[in-house]
């Protein structure tokens, strides 16, 4: 997991600042910091354009920026099976990061002098990732199991997916988590990825495997600890 700053006092390398925007509050505008006060003149010019609210700041998520190729895990724990699987994995389209990206150097740079990029989530891309870190994928999703049900008991139940970044520290690969989607996830792409298939000899939705465990906790007498 990325390093959290509960003050921005305390910055002292890049961060990225996650505040709920001021007109969709549901979605979270973003910046960027690399101390104290580049926080307060970043947060002060988004105040005056209304971008966000004071409110909203002082309950902003601050953490260590991580670089890395950003990947959705998405799972689903069968409680009848006590088993987790992967459903599949992709990754994310965002406005207006996307449309940047794809201009060439020059033009990025003339772009930027009259916006500011924006992380605002308009759709999913499906992805795949190697097999040699499938086991860490796994082991992620176990250990995020296991605490929800140590502190929430009974659990998570069903589809969730972690979201989060593959990063190379030191010539390793390492899965840093930096948010959790505790539903169905966004994407409706994970069928397109091979991992069901794997299990159950062809891919399926996550529509489809809520229907089967449904099905077979109606058969063995447990449906109860599926439903809330």
């Amino acid at each position: 997991f990325p390093k959290i700053y509960k003050k921005p006092q305390d910055i002292d390398k890049l961060v990225i600042v996650k505040v709920n925007e001021a007109i969709r509050g549901y979605e979270r505008a973003f910046f960027y910091a690399t101390s104290y006060d580049d926080y307060k003149k970043k947060a002060d010019d988004m105040l005056k354009k209304k971008m966000i609210t004071k409110e909203a700041l002082e309950k902003a998520v601050i953490e260590e920026y991580i670089i890395g190729a950003q990947i959705n895990f998405n799972y689903f724990y069968s409680v009848i099976d006590d088993e987790l699987e992967l459903m599949g994995t992709d990754t994310r389209r965002q406005t207006n990061l996307d449309g940047l990206i794809r201009l060439p150097a020059d033009e990025q740079i003339e772009v930027l002098k009259y916006l500011k990029p924006k992380m605002i989530e308009t759709g999913h891309i499906a992805a795949t990732t190697k097999e040699s870190i499938i086991e860490k994928i796994f082991d992620l999703g176990e250990k995020f199991v296991k605490v929800t049900q140590k502190e929430y008991p009974p659990g998570i139940i069903g589809p969730f997916a972690l979201q989060g970044a593959i990063a190379a520290d030191k010539g390793k690969e390492e899965m840093v988590v930096f948010d959790v989607s505790m539903r169905i996830p966004g994407s409706p792409l994970t069928r397109f990825t091979p991992h069901t298939g794997y299990l159950y000899k062809d891919s399926i939705s996550y529509g489809e495997r809520i229907a089967m465990e449904i099905k077979k906790a109606i058969e063995v007498n447990r449906l109860k600890e599926i439903v809330t």
